[in-house]
């Protein structure tokens, strides 16, 4: 919340109010078939004071947001938007649902339904309401594993069957310091037995502190020949306020080293050959690179210098923005790996068929795409920032295997 305005958040109370009071409605042709007077009473007080409450509590944390500790600040944004939606949508879905069914029934039948149309309207609303709570509380550490296939002509035969773990976007601030939460996707990763772990981005959502303790689960990571990792627009802790710029680069300094303890080479602009027999592959890392508002920290062709001959490339780069603006046409890059959009935590995916409202943002937001043997995989994200839930958008880890085509 503290990105928003006051104006904005303020629209977003009005919102509020206004699919309350038609929720309220409609409410009242459900509890028409409630015999007792007080549990209708009951019920329509209920209803108000949560509604008055949540408003109340969105316009104070606003406000004093400023003063809020930082510690306590991820966790109240987050349990009140978690509270705000599991509200929100659910009353939404139930007006237009109820609405819906009352105008079609009054258009196509002189009898008006009593009991039919509030009793579905009301499993309108229950349904979304539990898979929401569903999202909050299951879905959001149920950590899946994407297992993709890529062939390159360019791939050295050397690193025929090249196996890699992609993970991105784990936000730790989020997990308040829950540290056995990870200790599943620990397993999935080592039990891959991958040649490379690569993180793209995102460690924290604004602070070092978040890091604390974190040490000992990542130290637990294990790959054959190395884990490298780059930085995401989170990791530059420019959405905090900071009493001033040397506090900023403490705090920026402290996360790259956090790096450093984790036996992960964090690259910054740089770039590494590994070789294997006769054959090379270059792994290069930028710093952020994405389109306004977010900053550009990435410098690609200062990654490149000394890689410019290696023949198969791997592009580790945050925002998939990048692969769009700067790789396909500029560069050799073989594959490039990024994260950032979180499949926005909400989605369906079937198979071949996925869908996210983050596509209208992001072009390319989940999984691979290929332009003329240039790869590029946008992982979902293992952790979460904001919304404290994925709804069809599970936390994701990516098992990669390279073949010689």
């Amino acid at each position: 919340m503290k990105s928003y305005s006051l104006f904005t958040i303020f629209l977003l109370c009005l919102a509020i109010l206004a699919v309350d009071i038609l929720a309220f409605y409609w409410l009242q042709s459900i509890t028409q078939l409630i015999n007792s007077e007080s549990l209708k009473t009951a019920i329509n007080i209920i209803f108000w004071i949560f509604t008055a409450g949540l408003v109340i509590l969105i316009l104070l944390l606003k406000v004093t947001l400023e003063d809020i500790n930082p510690r306590r600040k991820h966790l109240l944004v987050s349990s009140l938007s978690g509270l705000t939606i599991s509200s929100f949508i659910p009353k939404l879905i139930f007006v237009v649902i109820i609405s819906i069914l009352f105008f079609s029934n009054f258009v196509f039948s002189e009898k008006e339904s009593l009991i039919i149309i509030p009793l579905i309207g009301l499993c309108s609303g229950f349904l979304p309401f539990f898979v929401i709570l569903y999202g909050f509380f299951r879905a959001l550490y149920r950590f899946k594993v994407h297992h993709v296939t890529v062939k390159h002509k360019k791939l050295p035969k050397p690193f025929n069957g090249l196996k890699i773990i992609q993970i991105s976007d784990i936000h730790l601030g989020s997990f308040n310091y829950k540290y056995h939460i990870l200790d599943k996707a620990i397993k999935v990763i080592n039990d891959a037995q991958s040649d490379f772990i690569f993180f793209t981005g995102d460690l924290v959502n604004n602070y070092a502190w978040e890091l604390i303790g974190w040490e000992k689960v990542f130290k637990k990571l294990i790959a054959k020949k190395g884990k490298y990792a780059i930085l995401g627009n989170h990791d530059y802790g420019d959405y905090s306020e900071w009493n001033s710029a040397q506090e900023k680069q403490d705090n920026f300094e402290k996360i790259k080293e956090f790096y450093k303890t984790i036996d992960f080479k964090l690259l910054l602009n740089q770039s590494e050959i590994i070789e294997k027999k006769k054959g090379k592959l270059a792994i290069i890392g930028v710093e952020n690179w994405g389109k306004a508002p977010f900053k550009q920290y990435g410098n690609l062709q200062e990654a490149l210098k000394n890689v410019s001959e290696i023949p198969f490339k791997i592009l580790l780069s945050h925002d998939p923005t990048h692969w769009r603006e700067e790789v396909i046409k500029k560069t050799g890059i073989s594959l490039t790996l990024s994260g950032h959009t979180h499949g926005m935590q909400v989605g369906f995916q079937y198979k071949k068929m996925k869908w996210s409202p983050i596509k209208y943002k992001y072009k390319h937001w989940a999984g691979l795409y290929n332009e003329n043997e240039k790869y590029l995989y946008v992982n979902r994200g293992l952790g979460w920032v904001g919304f404290p839930g994925r709804l069809g958008m599970r936390p994701e880890i990516t098992l990669f295997k390279l073949f010689k085509k």
